[in-house]
């Protein structure tokens, strides 16, 4: 027998959704424009683009001012850098990270 959403449950999944489209819109443009990415522009990446590297590009320095960013917007700490790395690997892990931890202080 499948186990079927009930209506509050929908509700709260869209909710949900919604909330972390809105995140990854934020992050997105935060990025681009704290980051001076002059050339991107933030509907072009991808939610599950690899953000350090061979995907978007950014590196280590970008990486400390990204955890600035998360703290002065956010107020997100990030002190284990092994989590970092995960945390950093594209707008959607940022995101759920956001939105987990934002849901916990609440």
């Amino acid at each position: 027998m499948l186990y079927q959403l009930t209506g509050k449950e929908k509700m709260m999944e869209k909710n949900k959704e919604q909330e972390l489209a809105a995140i990854r819109k934020d992050l997105k443009e935060m990025i681009v424009r704290d980051l001076s990415l002059e050339d991107i522009n933030p509907a072009d990446i991808k939610d599950d683009e690899v953000l350090f590297g061979e995907g978007l590009g950014l590196d280590s320095l970008d990486a400390v001012e990204i955890v600035v960013l998360l703290q002065r917007n956010f107020g997100m700490e990030v002190k284990n850098m092994d989590q970092g790395k995960e945390i950093f690997h594209s707008i959607d892990t940022m995101a759920h990270f956001v939105y987990e931890n934002k849901n916990k202080a609440s």
